[in-house]
């Protein structure tokens, strides 16, 4: 099968097309054929070496896709072959084939497509719990969202709206003004133009945001604890600054504030079952609730490209790889 791998950690052109045997399912597991895979910051980090935990080279990026399931593993129940579903799991996705836990496997329905499928595990589970269960979004709360434009972001203003919060949207240009306005957003703050603790103060009457979802980390951290409300929440998921975030605790502990970390392969160690959680978007995006915004869709043979978009930091939702029909 087809596989893109990366051999040694360095820039987007150190992905490279390889040829290696298909996988089989053990027990427990799917073999899927997918059809489209997602591209995440993660893996554009481990790509560049960058990411916390490095696995061992040569390693095949990609932790999510949607495709038909190809064969069973022993002990598997509820799943047919053919069966379209989506999938999430270790690295691996930017192939033709992939193997995958049962248990982190679901079944479409059938308004769903591929692409949309695809975006979904990690993007949009990520928001949900996020807002959800962390900062516990509720009506009428203000949530500022960092990097509106990304994935996690166009997905978390949906949350949030969904919710019946307002949303003040982060954006780094003011052409992404109109998009993430179209998702829901209530005011849009360019990056870097204006002062955003002024900015928060002033469209919350000086009172700040309820929940900040941080998904820049840096100096926007620093931000966040400074734009959040009496007894607010910041909840932090991301570092794509790369850069240490310095902050006086004189900004948040008089606040009584309370600060979330979140990372989605960590929790599900620590015991979190996405699946309910993923069965649910999906009903949602099938009623037509959400729309999962897809960026650009790449060949799975141009996956540096695709690094490419989504490191220039002009993205509009989710970058894809067109695996197979």
């Amino acid at each position: 099968m087809r596989v893109v791998q990366v051999t040694e950690f360095g820039p987007p052109d150190r992905l490279v097309a390889a040829e290696v045997p298909d996988p089989s399912p053990g027990a427990g597991q799917i073999l899927i054929r997918l059809a489209a895979a997602s591209v995440n910051r993660a893996d554009a980090l481990l790509r560049a070496g960058g990411y916390h935990i490095l696995p061992p080279l040569p390693v095949t990026p990609g932790t999510e896709g949607a495709g038909f399931v190809e064969a069973l593993g022993a002990g598997v129940d509820g799943f047919a072959i053919g069966d379209r579903v989506v999938a999430w799991g270790v690295p691996g996705f930017y192939a033709e084939l992939v193997v995958a836990e049962a248990k982190k496997v679901v079944l479409l329905p059938p308004s769903v497509d591929f692409d949309v499928a695809a975006a979904l595990p990690v993007t949009w589970l990520s928001a949900r719990y996020c807002l959800n269960e962390l900062a516990r979004v509720r009506k009428g709360d203000v949530v500022l969202i960092h990097a509106a434009a990304s994935g996690v972001g166009s997905a978390a203003i949906q949350v949030a709206k969904h919710a019946g919060a307002v949303v003040i949207a982060v954006v780094g240009s003011s052409d992404k003004e109109a998009f993430v306005r179209n998702l829901g957003a209530d005011h849009v703050v360019l990056r870097g133009d204006q002062d955003l603790v002024e900015q928060v103060m002033r469209l919350t009457d000086k009172r700040g945001a309820d929940v900040v979802l941080d998904l820049a980390g840096g100096e926007a951290f620093a931000q966040s604890v400074r734009a959040v409300a009496q007894g607010g929440r910041v909840v932090a998921m991301a570092n794509v600054a790369l850069t240490p975030s310095t902050i006086d605790t004189r900004d948040f502990y008089p606040k009584n504030v309370t600060i979330f970390g979140f990372q989605f392969t960590n929790l599900q160690r620590l015991g979190w079952n996405p699946r309910p959680d993923l069965i649910a978007l999906l009903d949602l995006v099938a009623a037509g609730r959400f729309v999962v915004s897809i960026d650009q869709r790449f060949p799975l043979t141009d996956a540096a490209a695709a690094h490419r978009r989504i490191e220039s930091n002009e993205t509009r939702g989710k970058i894809l790889l067109t695996v197979g029909s």
